[in-house]
């Protein structure tokens, strides 16, 4: 027996453990998910009035309040990517299921992540300063633009599936199309080898759609924290901590891509790059992370936060 035939024969009985390994984490991570999820929400409550109060510093010219501001905004970012959220799911379930550049795994992530803080800044300045809305009215526009996210979510999971069922379509070979064989060289100039071949496969609707996904939810500490800047009247420190919360977030989500990414790639070697094996697992996979983007847009759009008489950011406790 070869040396490659033995790795291949260990292949199964490690990936079985490691299977085992997984759902014995998940198993844990489940029983402790409800303290998880409370630690979580007063974490974040306790930041949002710490927040607030470097907000007042700075509308009492307490300029110090400025530099703590924007540290804990980044810190608020930060935490904010670690608990449960769309964005980690999107962009996990996208780079587990696609093989993709190392440039597209940082780029597509971040700027998504990015999109939230510029939407949660459109969302408030459209409705709260051009609208001139109430804290209730507000309340029940982030209601919507949360409904509208979780279904945005949702028809981005049909696409994964309708893509990986298209790639399992047989491709036609017309005999017209058939060309001359072609040794490729570092100066052939044809753009099918290297860069110019990751840029030639490159499928940018996908990336766009993880990105308008990701971003098209907007954090609802961003917004309460942008609301309460325009009502005390220094918006601007509103804009720089929302968009330093995203940062924040952005940093965090691309650590995770590429840790996905890479995870990615050692099991692909793993079970063997090429191997018929490999050609069925990837769409089967896709298909797979579509529903469960699908299941997971279902919870989100069947648990947004009630609309608030009040203003959600009364009721969150600013």
């Amino acid at each position: 027996m070869t040396t490659f035939a033995l790795k291949r024969d260990w292949r199964i009985p490690i990936a079985t453990l490691l299977l085992v390994v997984l759902l014995a984490l998940a198993f844990q991570l489940h029983s402790h998910w409800a303290a998880f999820l409370q630690w979580c929400l007063s974490t974040q409550i306790t930041l949002h009035r710490y927040l607030v109060m470097y907000l007042l510093q700075l509308n009492n010219h307490q300029y110090s309040g400025g530099l703590w501001l924007l540290t804990g905004s980044f810190i608020y970012g930060v935490l904010h990517a670690i608990g449960p959220g769309h964005g980690k799911f999107i962009v996990t379930t996208y780079l587990s299921t696609n093989q993709e550049s190392q440039l597209a795994a940082r780029v597509v992530p971040f700027l998504g992540s990015l999109m939230q803080g510029v939407s949660a800044i459109l969302f408030v300045f459209v409705l709260a300063v051009g609208f001139n809305l109430a804290s209730g009215d507000l309340s029940e526009s982030r209601w919507y633009v949360e409904k509208i996210s979780a279904v945005m979510i949702g028809c981005f999971g049909v696409f994964v599936i309708w893509q990986a069922l298209k790639s399992l379509r047989p491709r036609r070979l017309s005999i017209l199309g058939i060309k001359p064989l072609h040794n490729h060289d570092a100066d052939c100039g044809c753009g099918h080898h290297g860069v110019g071949k990751e840029m030639s496969h490159a499928d940018w609707k996908t990336r766009i759609g993880v990105i308008l996904t990701v971003g098209a939810r907007p954090c609802s500490g961003a917004i309460m924290i942008l609301m309460f800047a325009n009502a005390i009247g220094i918006v601007t420190w509103g804009i720089f901590a929302v968009m330093t919360m995203a940062l924040g977030t952005a940093l965090s989500i691309l650590g995770l891509s590429l840790a996905v990414r890479y995870a990615r790639a050692r099991t692909i070697a793993f079970f063997g790059e090429g191997s018929d094996q490999i050609r069925w697992l990837v769409p089967a996979v896709k298909v797979l992370g579509g529903v469960l983007i699908i299941l997971f847009a279902t919870v989100l759009f069947l648990t947004v936060i009630p609309i608030s008489a009040n203003g959600d950011y009364i009721a969150a406790g600013c």
